[in-house]
């Protein structure tokens, strides 16, 4: 069984000639053992959710990352739903959600009803600002408005702050769910991201540090809130023999098939971690003596690499983000800068925020640097060879 990856088109370099072998930020690392993963569960016949893989996934993960259940979902995103809904997120209440992150955080919120309040980021982590979080929280109690979660993502692989947050969340009765989307592997104070909050999400996204393709996890200590979302995951039908439903419920449970391209991708998770981990050890070298650079979130021997930014501060370096960034582009090599903040999406453009400009900052500033780790040895030292003559360029 042959595995194809469709990957986006690459812009041709400059006199037209086509580049043959891009490189991306973060491409699938799948192999040979994920294919006997997923033959062996096709010749099973059994894609029902109630398939042996899938509850062997749920175990797996719940066991590596130290919690009593886990529920497989069809995307990270899903899995942010189930869990907002599941801790009481909705049309009377607000959700506190950074305002660095990717949509699907914000966009969760607003499937249950509630409406999301943005609050910046911390500049040298890119993690929530915990100071501004605290003075939110107390307007927002002030105002009368009842805030039914505090939705944490950490950043890049990096864990937020937990030492501070979760005693100022358990003060003010307000719950934590954790977007650790991008985190799966990482620690903090030597306990697994995904776990700190009342629930935890991860996503299996094409480009994460592990993937399914596409799939979500939602992770959790309390039998109740799981069972809650399993049974709105599965269209919340009723255990009888007809089809009975009480509530509207969703088409969110994982496939098993990819349930079993999970599970090996699980058993190489330590290996695919440490490769991007080296890969970052890399790239700080390379920027270490190069005037106004910094990597961000640089020195967590947690995080797990998922993606190494790097920020610019152009009036010391003499040069943008985006100068690099276009020079990438020109050698075949994908980058991007930080998310678009939230309070900047028209969209979400009208919602309560609390600003100290850093979220917008690091956007106007930072590049992600390829950290896949199934870049070769030979496109690592292409994309670190491309960085050298650029900053040749520019001393």
């Amino acid at each position: 069984m042959d595995l194809i990856h469709h990957r986006p088109p690459v812009a041709p370099r400059s006199g037209g000639q086509a580049v043959t072998d891009p490189v991306y930020l973060s491409p699938p690392d799948v192999g040979e053992l994920e294919e006997s993963y997923l033959l062996r569960a096709v010749r099973t016949g059994r894609f029902d959710p109630d398939g042996p893989e899938l509850g062997a996934f749920e175990r797996e993960v719940a066991a590596r990352v130290g919690v009593g259940y886990a529920l497989g979902l069809s995307s990270g995103t899903a899995a942010l739903h189930m869990a907002l809904l599941a801790v009481g997120a909705g049309p009377d209440s607000v959700v506190v959600v950074p305002t660095l992150t990717f949509a699907a955080t914000a966009n969760a919120v607003t499937y249950t009803g509630a409406e999301p309040v943005f609050v910046d980021c911390d500049a040298a982590t890119g993690n929530l600002d915990v100071d501004l979080l605290s003075d939110l929280l107390g307007r927002l109690a002030d105002a009368g408005r009842r805030v039914a979660a505090v939705l944490v993502v950490d950043i890049n692989g990096r864990c937020a702050d937990y030492d501070r947050l979760l005693p100022l969340c358990a003060a003010t009765g307000v719950p934590v769910v954790e977007d650790a989307a991008q985190a799966l592997g990482s620690t903090y104070r030597g306990r697994c991201a995904g776990t700190f909050g009342r629930v935890g999400i991860y996503s299996f996204s094409h480009n994460k540090i592990m993937t399914t393709s596409a799939g979500g996890m939602l992770v959790s200590d309390d039998d109740a809130l799981v069972a809650r979302a399993r049974h709105l995951a599965t269209q919340a039908r009723e255990p009888v023999t007809h089809y009975e439903h009480r509530d509207i419920g969703y088409n969110y449970r994982l496939s098993t098939l990819l349930a079993a391209l999970g599970r090996a991708q699980l058993s190489r998770l330590d290996t695919m971690i440490a490769r991007r981990r080296a890969l970052r050890d890399r790239y700080a070298r390379l920027f270490a003596a190069v005037p106004g650079t910094r990597i961000l979130g640089a020195g967590d021997p947690g995080s797990n690499c998922w993606l190494t930014a790097v920020v610019v501060e152009p009036e010391r370096s003499g040069w943008h983000a985006g100068d690099l960034a276009a020079h990438l582009a020109r050698l075949g090599v994908e980058s991007r800068p930080m998310w678009k903040p939230m309070h900047r999406q028209p969209v979400y453009a009208d919602r309560q925020v609390a600003l100290t400009g850093a979220a917008d900052q690091l956007f106007a500033t930072s590049l992600s640097l390829p950290s896949g780790s199934a870049l070769t040895d030979d496109q690592v030292d292409r994309v670190v060879g491309g960085i050298a003559g650029f900053l040749g360029g520019h001393r």
